[in-house]
């Protein structure tokens, strides 16, 4: 579908240069899923989007990033429906739509732009400049319904929960409420303010998840002799304080080179290393069990999740997180693990009530609780290798392949 609407200009008085803005008026609808998994698949359409760590879907458009320029694209043509393009770098793209949906027909395409000066003290090691201008786009229409100044790090992935954004970082997370407004800070802020005496200070980020209106961060703390730290902590500061007070629910040592894999509303899972398995801690911080999971350990041991995060999807009943070489199903109740799926590309997704698991030239369609096979789906991908993340809207399938977005149905 053509772009209908006239180009907007509209200048900022930022260090943001210009601002080009191209809605449609009208938001379009949504189309249905199928109720069963199509017999196969085949591209359709695919677009440039570097910036976008996984497919972007929002109501009635899959957004890509690429070149500053933001698009909401027809889910079954690939073609421009609006456009949202600012002079600076584009740094990430994420969906932001609430739980539950406000409206049925739209959602927020979130666009985090590049300023000058960047957002934390050049001495940091993990600073390269930051990421601060942050628009909320209308996912049916590409308008603009708000922006945020804040201080995020280069390299950020936002996350969601439904309730509260919150961006990715190794020194520093800040997170915002669905209409951008700031509620949280925690970690070192590139202002120099007041320090809480009752918080620690100088630690370094290793991962983060979010859920339920929470944080989980493993962090790495000058006092803590080398171990590493998990804390859990509300997005939202209480009402009355300064957004730097957050309120912690826990905080425990739970060993070396940990990675925090999810937080739901009464537990947390990370996995660790020597040998590899998955921890669970209750919303005290006491641990609840602890699962062998069969993979490589050196996936575990070795660096952090890139964007302090790790690739998982989540379903009504699962999360599905990606190790590296194979997807562990965690049951959405206590996070205890499922099954394990070997030698896959990406978390996978639900699709017409089944997992898709995208694995080496094809596509694997597993029971989303038991892991049971039940059929393969060949996928021509050409050269590309690399890890795959999915997501769908209505008939079609996304896969995100690096920079690229493939749409299948």
């Amino acid at each position: 579908m053509a772009v209908v609407a006239a180009s907007v200009l509209v200048w900022q008085t930022s260090d943001i240069a210009a601002t080009r803005s191209e809605p449609t008026p009208v938001a379009r609808a949504v189309e249905a899923a199928p109720a069963r998994f199509p017999p196969s698949l085949a591209e359709t359409w695919r677009a440039d989007s570097p910036n976008t760590p996984y497919p972007v879907v929002a109501g009635p458009v899959v957004a890509t990033g690429a070149a500053g320029e933001v698009i909401g694209r027809d889910p079954l043509t690939g073609d421009p429906v609006w456009r949202y393009k600012r002079d600076n770098a584009l740094c990430t793209v994420a969906p932001f739509d609430t739980v539950p949906p406000q409206r049925t027909d739209t959602g927020t395409v979130l666009a985090l732009y590049a300023t000058d000066g960047g957002s934390l003290p050049s001495s940091d090691p993990y600073s390269a400049g930051g990421c601060s201008e942050v628009a909320g786009l209308d996912g049916g229409t590409g308008s603009l319904e708000r922006t945020r100044n804040s201080d995020a790090e280069r390299g950020t992935r936002l996350l969601s929960d439904g309730s509260n954004v919150t961006t990715s970082g190794r020194r520093l997370l800040t997170s915002w409420r669905s209409d951008l407004v700031l509620s949280s800070q925690y970690g070192t802020r590139p202002t120099p303010v007041q320090p809480r005496e009752d918080l620690r200070h100088h630690c370094h980020f290793g991962s983060q998840a979010v859920g339920a209106g929470k944080v989980a961060v493993v962090e790495r703390c000058p006092d803590d002799a080398g171990a590493d730290r998990l804390t859990v902590y509300k997005a939202q500061t209480p009402s009355g304080r300064d957004n730097d007070d957050i309120e912690e629910v826990s905080s425990s040592i739970v060993g070396a080179r940990a990675r925090v894999l999810a937080v739901t509303e009464t537990h947390t899972a990370v996995a660790l290393a020597d040998p590899p398995r998955v921890r669970v801690y209750d919303a005290d911080g006491a641990v609840r069990s602890e699962e062998p999971v069969d993979m490589p350990n050196e996936e575990l041991a070795n660096l952090d999740p890139p964007s302090a995060a790790v690739l998982s999807t989540a379903s009504s009943d699962a999360v599905y997180w990606f190790t590296g070489s194979r997807t562990v199903a965690l049951t959405k109740t206590d996070l205890r693990v499922m099954w394990v799926a070997q030698q896959t590309l990406g978390p996978g997704v639900v699709f017409a009530g089944k997992l898709v698991l995208p694995v080496k030239d094809a596509l694997v369609v597993r029971d989303p609780l038991t892991g049971a096979d039940e059929a393969a789906i060949r996928v021509d991908r050409g050269a590309y290798t690399g890890p795959v993340t999915m997501s769908t809207t209505g008939p079609i399938l996304l896969e995100q392949r690096g920079p690229t977005l493939v749409a299948l149905r």
